[in-house]
């Protein structure tokens, strides 16, 4: 198994931005008017995936506004810890039915030994999909954020991110809306550094002109 890329850091964010800048005129206009995007990184572990799940297809400020409740709830957030939640309480936090089932899945994959996330780091970024998305809610875009936000490798690229999308339509001057295919086939020109490209489409969507 080959060892996994190093992590991104700070620096290398900002060398790898300035390079997509240089190499891509829309790119390189965002990168001007708001400086490199930031890391948006996050620590490692379970509060996290919980996190990422609270994301799926819904808008930043739900997801932060229900983890925020279960961290008041909940201080120490852990496998174990969440699993005392019944339905009606995780309701009231925010979660919906699905999102609490996954959730539950989570904690009782991590607590039984059949997800060990202390191993991730160490694991190319295929098995760390693999072992991810054994868990019932965890697709091909919750992996990937992992990868991208937790794990911070420098070349990763989520799939049917709306936010994404968005951004690329207007940034590339598009008259719809890139489908997942589409999508991914425009971000292959920035490899090695798909990551990257992803904050900086993301900071143009959270930061309009």
């Amino acid at each position: 198994m080959n060892p996994p890329p190093p992590a991104l850091n700070a620096a290398g964010l900002k060398r790898a931005a300035r390079k997509l800048a240089a190499a891509d005129p829309d790119l390189g206009r965002v990168v001007e008017r708001l400086g490199p995007p930031p890391m948006w990184d996050r620590e490692p572990g379970f509060p996290s995936l919980v996190f990422i799940i609270l994301e799926q297809q819904v808008s930043l400020a739900s997801a932060r506004s229900a983890f925020a409740k279960l961290d008041t709830r909940l201080p120490s957030l852990n496998p174990a810890s969440f699993l005392t939640l019944d339905d009606r309480t995780l309701k009231e936090i925010g979660f919906s039915c699905q999102k609490g089932r996954y959730c539950r899945e989570l904690a009782r994959a991590v607590e039984c030994g059949g997800l060990r996330l202390e191993e991730l780091p160490s694991q190319p970024n295929a098995a760390v999909c693999t072992n991810l998305e054994k868990v019932l809610g965890v697709g091909p875009w919750t992996s990937s954020i992992y990868l991208l936000m937790v794990l911070r490798r420098p070349d990763v690229w989520p799939p049917g991110d709306l936010a994404l999308a968005a951004a690329a339509q207007e940034l590339k001057g598009l008259d719809h809306r890139p489908p997942p295919r589409e999508l991914e086939a425009i971000a292959e020109q920035w490899r090695p550094w798909r990551s990257v490209a992803a904050r900086i489409l993301w900071h143009h969507y959270l930061n309009p002109e």
